[in-house]
């Protein structure tokens, strides 16, 4: 891995948009009809990396394609992220790459205020703010999970804040000058694939650099058994850089695991205690405070769901507590499956 060294942009610069596709018939059109419908008056070009759908992605990705010269198609039969990243960014011909999702639709100003921030910090990526959406009640409530610093953590992009250097972007306006000298992304990161690369660019001396004016629509998984797919293979991912660099990982990302092991430490306790192999006095008693995570748990999950942004009621605020319970518990078993066994495999199921 080579240093960043960055030249002068130019003033209208060329941009490649690249997305890995897999499944998503219902959410394509939307996404590529955004970037099409950009501001940028400079030449743009958008690569679709295509994984084996099962669903009618393929068709669509044609017919858009055909529409328009612009729309060009390269096979991922891996069917993996980053591999397909590494395809669509082998294949496009721009100084900026824009990484862009299935999932995501990008404000007209996106590409135009990106590029005026990549040559105004000198930076290597820019990222804006994630504001996830949802058209049913069940998807409404992930989205408010997405949107809370008690779904995610509490990332810089997922939320406003104010512009400044950043550990990683969401998506990401990227000088291809910056994403060829650290080799593209891991091919064997599976998820989590953008941090890690942001990683490699900021230790090669890159600028990762947070622009809130940039906003996307991310639609997330719309039912509780995908998002729980989901965060499971993300946490075991993430386990798997917390192991590679551990210096580099934020303590929000240890998070979910320990609740995990407090609430199966509970769990222990009070199946030997049922069964008498566990005495409730004298020195054994000590072990009855192993139900405070559980307690605490639920009482901050409770308070969290008061607080989720855009529900109301009753009901919406008990869909949004299962989203987060499900973000929390699904994130924190897949960290401690990749801590003890490695990510190996792992992949996000709700895709397929």
């Amino acid at each position: 891995m080579r240093g960043v060294q960055l030249t002068a942009l130019s003033e209208l610069p060329g941009v490649s948009y690249v997305m890995p596709v897999l499944n998503e018939e219902g959410y394509l059109e939307s996404a590529v009809r955004t970037i099409l419908a950009q501001d940028y008056a400079g030449e743009k070009q958008i690569v679709l990396a295509l994984g084996p759908s099962s669903d009618r992605t393929d068709e669509i990705a044609a017919m858009l394609a055909a529409e328009d010269r612009r729309v060009s198609l390269v096979p991922n039969p891996e069917r993996d992220i980053p591999i397909g990243l590494n395809l669509a960014i082998a294949a496009s011909v721009h100084p900026v790459i824009v990484r862009v999702d299935a999932h995501s639709e990008l404000t007209p100003d996106y590409t135009t205020r990106g590029i005026e921030a990549l040559r105004r910090e000198g930076a290597a990526n820019v990222g804006g703010v994630m504001r996830a959406a949802g058209r049913t009640p069940v998807q409404r409530a992930i989205a408010a999970g997405y949107n809370s610093p008690y779904g995610l953590g509490g990332g810089a992009y997922h939320g406003d804040g104010t512009p400044g250097p950043a550990e990683s972007a969401y998506l990401g306006i990227f000088r291809r000058e910056a994403v060829d000298a650290v080799g593209g992304y891991d091919p064997i990161i599976r998820r989590g694939e953008d941090w890690e690369l942001n990683l490699r660019i900021r230790q090669a001396g890159g600028l990762i650099w947070f622009e809130p004016a940039l906003g996307v629509t991310y639609w997330p998984r719309a039912s509780y058994k995908d998002l729980s797919k989901q965060f499971f293979a993300t946490g075991a991912w993430r386990a798997v850089l917390t192991t590679r660099h551990p210096g580099e990982t934020p303590w929000r990302f240890y998070m979910p695991g320990t609740l995990v092991l407090g609430l199966k430490l509970s769990l222990i306790v009070l199946v030997l205690q049922l069964v008498g192999l566990l005495p409730l006095s004298g020195g054994w008693a000590w072990f009855s405070l192993a139900y405070l995570a559980p307690v605490a748990y639920l009482a901050a999950v409770l308070f969290a769901c008061t607080r989720l942004p855009g529900l109301h009621g009753p009901r919406e605020r008990l869909l949004g507590l299962w989203a987060l319970i499900t973000m929390h518990l699904s994130w924190g078993t897949g960290f401690l499956y990749g801590v003890i066994g490695g990510a190996g495999r792992t992949v996000d199921k709700s895709r397929m």
